[in-house]
């Protein structure tokens, strides 16, 4: 089992950055392929991107691809996600998720979750 807690999220301009972490518990993180998903209100859960078990594959959502980058530290426990040139549509609440071997991009399919932080981004 693995526990997640995500940081990081705060209020930033239009066109700046922000790097998100999720920092897991347990011995066995390298063993899990992690999330990033986020949810705005009054819209479903939608995927941003995810990783690998060792960083070598990562997958991204084509509204993110080219400004966010996802990126783990296995001796830290922990996968970033660096996200530039930010717009007001990717204000949301930021969640990583954690499953164990392949990464995918289905929800539904992730075991773990964080609680999730919040970014807004003003226009």
């Amino acid at each position: 089992q693995v526990q997640l807690v995500e940081s990081g999220g705060k209020l930033v301009q239009a066109g700046g950055s922000l790097r998100l972490s999720c920092a897991a518990s347990g011995r066995t993180f390298s063993t899990y392929a992690i999330g990033w998903f986020r949810q705005a209100p009054g819209k479903e859960r939608e995927f941003v991107t995810a990783i690998s078990r060792d960083g070598g594959v990562t997958y991204y959502g084509d509204s993110v691809k080219g400004r966010f980058t996802i990126s783990r530290d296995n001796a830290k426990n922990t996968v970033y996600l660096q996200m530039n040139s930010l717009k007001p549509e990717d204000t949301a609440v930021y969640y990583c998720a954690a499953r164990f071997l392949r990464a995918v991009q289905a929800a539904h399919d992730y075991d773990y979750w964080g609680q999730g932080t919040q970014v807004t981004v003003s226009s």
